[in-house]
């Protein structure tokens, strides 16, 4: 006959079974939850990263307050005030390759620009919006040249060079960097301007326009040709006077 000790003893051995079993297939589900798509409703949140599984840093969906300052080269981008909140993407060395931001301009101006980086230095190439506070505004296709040297290199030898206290060093000393083209430079604008003319505009490699063509806000075509100074040297239709041609 089967005492009541040795029954109770069975009892807790099967418990005991029985719970541990439980928690396996408890711990199972559990893995195998996190594993599979979960789908949201809605949801509130102030910053996103997406990782690869490596946790690999790829994309940055955030506020102002939490967005990415950037890294380049490697070196996380000293900020004094707050990214506008948007999209950040980075490559497979980690660094930043550009981006969707939008925000404020000034008071009432509003700006937008989806851009992409050269390989450890900054924009090539994007779109951008951009309002003032009297509702004028700008918007296209934009285009940089960035220096064969990686952007945090570029950017102390910039501030190097701004540090400089006596004005006629240090304006030799930028013009030292943009003749040895390392600096960034503006090449190409595809857009509408603020006074509603729509142009294409082509610059040297220095930064310099040296083709312009523009049809203006009240319909008027013309075509530009400048040497490096910016003075006119061909136009259509042709100009009886030389001019020179300003940044719009």
């Amino acid at each position: 006959m089967e005492t009541k000790l040795e029954r109770e003893v069975r009892f807790l051995k099967i418990y005991a079974l029985v719970a541990t079993l439980a928690c396996v297939v408890f711990l199972a589900t559990a893995f195998s939850f996190q594993e599979n798509k979960q789908k949201f409703g809605e949801i509130d949140v102030e910053r996103i990263n997406i990782v690869e599984k490596d946790g690999k840093l790829r994309m940055v969906i955030s506020n102002e307050a939490r967005q990415h300052p950037g890294i380049v080269n490697g070196k996380v981008i000293e900020r004094k005030t707050p990214r506008q909140p948007g999209m950040i993407f980075f490559n497979q060395l980690g660094d930043e390759m550009g981006g969707l931001l939008f925000g404020e301009n000034g008071g009432n101006g509003h700006f937008g620009t989806l851009t992409w980086d050269k390989v450890r230095n900054d924009q090539t190439m994007g779109f951008r919006y951009l309002e003032g506070d009297d509702g004028t505004y700008s918007s296209g296709l934009e285009m940089w040249q960035q220096p064969n040297i990686p952007g945090d290199v570029m950017l102390e030898k910039i501030r190097a060079a701004r540090k400089i206290t006596d004005e006629t060093q240090r304006k030799a000393a930028l013009k030292a960097l943009a003749d040895k083209n390392e600096m960034t430079t503006y090449r190409l604008f595809l857009g509408k301007n603020r006074d509603d003319s729509t142009v294409l505009a082509m610059s040297d490699i220095k930064g310099k326009p040296r083709i312009v063509m523009e049809v203006t806000s009240d319909g008027v075509p013309k075509l530009e040709f400048l040497d490096a100074q910016g003075k006119v040297i061909y136009s259509l239709p042709e100009e009886t006077k030389p001019k020179k041609h300003s940044k719009k």
